[in-house]
């Protein structure tokens, strides 16, 4: 059977870091907590567990990935972020996959919760994820802040049952702070690449975006909340190009 580390990146995370943790002890040989300085008592309960913790300053989520992944002891990695935890179905599939090893890496659901509710359609389920890989041939890729994990093989991970349990936000204006910061970081990046936005896609990205996530990914069934996570989803597309039209205009944003 092979060496486990879980990775998990952290900053200010003292609601959620207990609970990622403790899902993880059952599964991970090592757990290792990369920090970007938090303010918060993120690193004194870090410390009451059998932990390592190191703090590194936040640069991008794909570098700072990428770089605590290096610090592993162990080249099969579990990386996770600081709001999500293992359910025990996925626990049993880790250490089932620890034991009949795949470098093509394997990859699971993820179900968010979203101001203590479960959102099972609104685009947001099935989320799949990689996250549990042989590091020698895997990378975080994407685009701030949108990360994901890359395999470097010709064939897909292989898919373990089990969700991974994403407790998001607690309260909408939660959600919605994290938009503005995510929008900003989206936009950059979509500048740095020399893309451009006009008033059409403006207009209608968001619209769309709406209509997909509500009707077609069935959000109406997700009740209030799905109202929400929909409406909030438009509303970050129309961020999103709102701010790259106004750095294209040699405006400056947040």
């Amino acid at each position: 059977m092979i060496k486990l580390s879980a990775v998990i990146i952290t900053f200010n995370e003292e609601k959620n870091i207990s609970r990622c943790i403790e899902s993880v002890m059952d599964v991970a040989d090592e757990i290792l907590v990369v920090d970007s300085f938090s303010k918060d008592a993120t690193k004194t309960l870090c410390t009451g567990y059998n932990v390592r913790f190191i703090e590194h300053a936040f640069e991008g989520h794909i570098e700072q990935k990428n770089w605590a992944m290096q610090k592993a002891e162990y080249d099969y990695v579990l990386s996770l972020d600081a709001d999500e935890a293992l359910s025990e179905r996925l626990k049993k599939s880790i250490l089932k996959a620890k034991a009949n090893w795949s470098d093509r890496g394997f990859a699971f659901n993820r179900i968010t919760n979203y101001c203590g509710k479960w959102i099972k359609h609104s685009g947001w389920y099935p989320d799949t994820k990689t996250r549990l890989v042989y590091r020698k041939n895997s990378q975080w890729g994407g685009t701030n802040p949108h990360d994901k994990l890359i395999v470097k093989h010709d064939q897909d991970p292989i898919h373990l049952k089990g969700d991974l349990l994403h407790y998001s936000f607690y309260t909408i204006d939660q959600h919605i702070d994290t938009i503005k910061k995510f929008s900003s970081i989206a936009a950059k990046e979509k500048f740095k690449r020399g893309e451009k936005v006009g008033y059409l896609k403006l207009c209608l990205a968001p619209a769309f975006k709406f209509f997909k996530c509500y009707f077609l990914k069935a959000g109406f069934l997700d009740g209030f909340y799905g109202l929400v996570v929909c409406a909030n989803s438009a509303h970050a597309s129309f961020l999103r190009y709102a701010k790259l039209r106004a750095l294209n205009r040699g405006e400056k944003i947040d």
